[in-house]
């Protein structure tokens, strides 16, 4: 597997795992409806950059890495991560992870903190745990899961 960063240009290169993994309604808030423009911009205006994971010509994940917060908050990293359904359980996702932590302190950032992590992914829960992460709240019903209804989300955080 190889990651590299892509610019903006190269979205495409990533738009059809972004549509498969918000279609189903699981993970992330993004609906389902957006359009390739609105992703794009929102994934790669800076400060936003996009890192993708290759398999020979199989691009099997990608990652945002941002800053949480602007201004006063921009020491604080932001990521959001996708793997490709056929290269799930493989390690991709802790690969990625590793990969953004890195990416995140050569840029500066002191910690990175995850927004939203959706309570009912306990695959990914515990990935993030496994690499450090804390859960430091609880949203109550703040995700209308597609098939389990109104669900709670984390935030969790971890110091870089």
């Amino acid at each position: 597997m190889n990651i590299r960063e892509i610019q903006s240009a190269e979205f495409d290169l990533v738009w059809p795992l972004f549509q498969q993994v918000i279609s189903t309604g699981d993970t992330y808030a993004y609906d389902p409806a957006m359009s390739f423009n609105e992703a794009q911009a929102m994934w790669t205006t800076p400060p936003a950059r996009v890192f993708v994971a290759v398999d020979g010509a199989d691009v099997i994940g990608c990652y945002v890495l941002k800053p949480n917060q602007p201004g006063r908050g921009d020491h604080v990293a932001n990521a959001g991560y996708m793997v490709a359904p056929q290269a799930r359980g493989r390690g991709v996702a802790g690969v990625l992870c590793e990969h953004s932590m890195r990416m995140a302190r050569q840029s500066g950032f002191i910690a990175m903190q995850f927004n939203y992590v959706v309570s009912s992914n306990e695959v990914a829960v515990r990935l993030w745990q496994k690499h450090g992460f804390e859960i430091i709240g609880r949203v109550p019903k703040a995700f209308r899961h597609a098939q389990l209804g109104l669900t709670d989300v984390y935030v969790m955080h971890r110091t870089l």
